[in-house]
Parts: C-alpha cells; sequence; structure tokens
C-alpha cells in the first residue's frame, strides 16, 4: 500500500531503480475529500473509467520470456536478488506472495491527473460504486484479477489449493484459466506445452515415491502427467488442487484474488526448486507429512481420462456489429461456479462500437490506437519499469451496464482489447465445449 505522501508513482517503489520516468512526478492522493470523493468525480467524467498504470511483478525463481512489452533494461528493476520481471497484473488488489517483497508489490495504482493510489484503497473506500452492490455485500472486495506471466520455459508442476485448505493458512483458494493472446506470442519460447494433471491410473503411491526423492534431483512428477501442445488463441480453465506446470506462451490469465500454491517438481531446467514452495501455504506442522502432501490433490480431478475435453477453450462469439465483433475467451464453470470470465474485444481501423455488459471489469489494450469513452486507447510497443501508459483502465459495473464506447482511430490495424469480469457476473456466458457446437 502507499507508504507517504509525495512518494513517486509506480506500482512499486526499489530504491535501486532510478527514478526517471513520467509517473515519478506524480503524487499520493492528499485531498481534503479523500480517495472516494476523487474516484466520483473522476468516473463521472470519464463515464465509469479508471486509469491504472502497469504493475510489474518479478519470481525470483523463474527466467523471463520478454513478451510483455516491459524494456529489456528494466528486466531486473527490482534488483537481480529479486529475480526478473515476468508479469504484469492488472486491476489487481491482490498483493504479490513474494520473500522480500515491497510494500504494495501485485497492487495496481489507479492514476486521476496528479494523483495517484490503490485500487485497493479506491474499491474500499467508494465499494459498490466501482464493483457494483452484489459483488460488495458478498466480498466487501474486488475478488479477482488478472495477469500476464511470460516466462523463457516452463514452470514447475503445482497446484493452488482451495478454500478449505487455503484457509488452514489464512488465505483463499486459488482457481484460475489461461488464454494465450496472438499479439504477445511472436515466439513460443523454449517449451510450449503444458503438463496438466495425472496420466490416468497413476495411484498416489506413484505421487508420494516422487515426494521421498525430492533431493535425489528430478523427482520424477513428470513421468507421470501428461503433456498439451499449446495453441495460439485458445485457453484452458483450471481448477484448485490440480496439478499444472504452463509452457512457455506469454499467458493472461484471470484468477481468483489469491498467491497460493504448492510446487510438486524438485527441478525445472536444471533449477532447483527448494522444499519450501512445496509447502508454503500448507500448516506448519504439515510440512513433512508427505500423505498429507498427497491429499491435498483432487484425485478424481488429477486422473480424469476426459481432461482436456472438460477443460479446454475456444473463442466464442459474444456479439458483433458493423466493424467490430466481441468473443468469449475465458468462460465456463468449476465446481459448479463461475468465479469470472474474459472477453476479446475487436474493433476494425475507423470503426466505433458500443458495448454493453453486466459487470465491472479490468480492461487491458493488446493492439492498435483508439480511445474508450474518449480516453486515450493504445497498445503501447515498449515500456520502461515506471513508465504511465494508456492501455489499462479499470470499468465499474454502472458504466458496463450503460455502454462503453470504443473508437479504432488507426486506418491500418485493428484495435484489439482484453477484459475480465468478477464472479458470476455472465451467467449465459457459453459451457466449456461450446466450441465445438
Amino acid at each position: 500500500m502507499p507508504s507517504a505522501p509525495n512518494t513517486p508513482v509506480s506500482t512499486t517503489h526499489p530504491a535501486t531503480h532510478p527514478a526517471t520516468h513520467p509517473t515519478t512526478t506524480l503524487e499520493l492522493a492528499t485531498r481534503a475529500d479523500g480517495v472516494a470523493a476523487t474516484v466520483s468525480r473522476e468516473l463521472a467524467r470519464t463515464q465509469g473509467l479508471l486509469r491504472l498504470a502497469p504493475c510489474w511483478v518479478p519470481r525470483s525463481f523463474l527466467q523471463p520470456g520478454l513478451r510483455i512489452k516491459l524494456h529489456p533494461d528494466d528486466t531486473y528493476a527490482f534488483g537481480l536478488h529479486r529475480g526478473g520481471i515476468d508479469e504484469r497484473w492488472f486491476s489487481s488488489t491482490t498483493e504479490a506472495a513474494n520473500d522480500n517483497r515491497t510494500p504494495d508489490e501485485g497492487l495496481s495504482y489507479c492514476v486521476v491527473g496528479r494523483e495517484r493510489f490503490t485500487l485497493k484503497q479506491a474499491v474500499a473506500e467508494s465499494g459498490a460504486e466501482l464493483i457494483g452492490e452484489r459483488l460488495w455485500k458478498r466480498y466487501g472486495k474486488w475478488p479477482v484479477y488478472a495477469k500476464f506471466f511470460d516466462n523463457m520455459g516452463p514452470i514447475p508442476h503445482h497446484m493452488h489449493q482451495d478454500d478449505a485448505q487455503a484457509a488452514l493458512v489464512g488465505q483463499e483458494g486459488k482457481p484460475e484459466a489461461y488464454y494465450f493472446p496472438p499479439q504477445h506470442n511472436p515466439v513460443g519460447n523454449n517449451f510450449p506445452h503444458t503438463f496438466m494433471g495425472l496420466v490416468p491410473g497413476t495411484t498416489k503411491k506413484d505421487v508420494r515415491r516422487c515426494l521421498e526423492q525430492w533431493n535425489a534431483g528430478d523427482n520424477g512428477i513428470l513421468d507421470i502427467s501428461q503433456a498439451y501442445r499449446l495453441k495460439v488463441g485458445t485457453g484452458w480453465i483450471m481448477e484448485p488442487r490440480v496439478l499444472h506446470a504452463p509452457g512457455s506462451f506469454c499467458t493472461y490469465e484471470p484468477q481468483w484474488g489469491s498467491d497460493v500454491f504448492a510446487m510438486y517438481q524438485s527441478l525445472v531446467e536444471g533449477r532447483m526448486v527448494p522444499w519450501e514452495l512445496l509447502v508454503k501455504d500448507m500448516p506448519k506442522e504439515k510440512h513433512r507429512d508427505l500423505d498429507f502432501i498427497v491429499e491435498q490433490l483432487d484425485w478424481e480431478k488429477n486422473v480424469d481420462p476426459n481432461f482436456k475435453a472438460n477443460r479446454y477453450l475456444e473463442p466464442v462469439t459474444a456479439a458483433a456489429g458493423a466493424g467490430w465483433h466481441d468473443r468469449w475467451i475465458i468462460y465456463g464453470k468449476m465446481n459448479g461456479f463461475e468465479y469470472f470470465t474474459a472477453k476479446e474485444l475487436t474493433v476494425e481501423p475507423g470503426a466505433t462500437a458500443t458495448v454493453v455488459d453486466n459487470g465491472a471489469y479490468g480492461l487491458t489494450c493488446v493492439q492498435g490506437t483508439g480511445t474508450i469513452n474518449g480516453e486515450l486507447l493504445s497498445s503501447p510497443r515498449l515500456i520502461r519499469f515506471r513508465e504511465l501508459t494508456n492501455d489499462e483502465y479499470f470499468c465499474t459495473e454502472a458504466g458496463a451496464k450503460r455502454g462503453v464506447t470504443f473508437t479504432n482511430t488507426s486506418t491500418t490495424e485493428p484495435l484489439v482489447c482484453l477484459r475480465y469480469f468478477g464472479p458470476e457476473v455472465n451467467p449465459h456466458a457459453p459451457k466449456v465445449g461450446a466450441h465445438c457446437a
């Protein structure tokens, strides 16, 4: 969260990074009437939009894939000891669960004129005005976020705990979903395949044996899993407690507002995965209880013989008009509940579209130049660490229901935007498998 007035604007404040970019001159909101009043004035001016600054997150155990448009000189802006920046979080009110993290790591900042404040603070003070009465009453926060994660190689085979498991350590569970945007995948990097689940017929003893040989090198967890080749422009949903080792595509990932995980793979591309990353979100007294760790997995879902059919997504048309079309890219329920959905809007050169939605959303522009309710909207080619962009907005529920107007001001390329929604916002969204209909 913000530390003190007049702190240079950015989503993070590593002392080693030079404050040389335009956003460093902005100040934290300090008006006497507070953030809520500033938010109300801005929403009236923009018809329901808040402009957001880029939010960068490093991961010490991964190698960045260099496709999220961050300037290469800033890949290690947090310092080499923190690892490279391989993630950008969108409309996030969720703090990153990283060691040695900065106080506001993972939190998106709203920018209004010369002021800035976290989206988390804005939601806390403005509540239903931003996210709608239903979400505010049930959750008291914006309960989801999305990110780009982008790595040179695969992530360790891991799972995310469900609500009951995460509650044991004071956290929330984490379902998630993936979409592979063409604009961010000109190359597939080192391993554009994802291991998911376990081979049907695998036993719990097989997984326990992998845990037993953790310190022997490669513990062999991938020997009892199966990989799927990734395809640009498609996606997957992933329930909690299901193993997955995301491959090297740059991925748009809507997810629940939590950062819990457990890594079940001991060695990835020659890099050691410490045991602590397996048990970090498990009760301390269970850190060496192999049977407990095995039982953390949802066995039926991991060995599902129809694993792909029950989780694989291709875009489905949501709406279309003259010079534009809108597609579902993330849809389908997990364990009977719609945690989030996402759409991809494409507006052709010179065209305008007014798009009506059921609820608040976080939006990022991945291609082209134009306007959103008259505000600048463009996809940058390269971003410095502290630079303020025009590619990210948060739209309120009221603004979404009233309709948001997108205009493509280019004469040569489409304007393409991704937007994700909160839980149970789109009950009429397609079911998994709808692309086959």
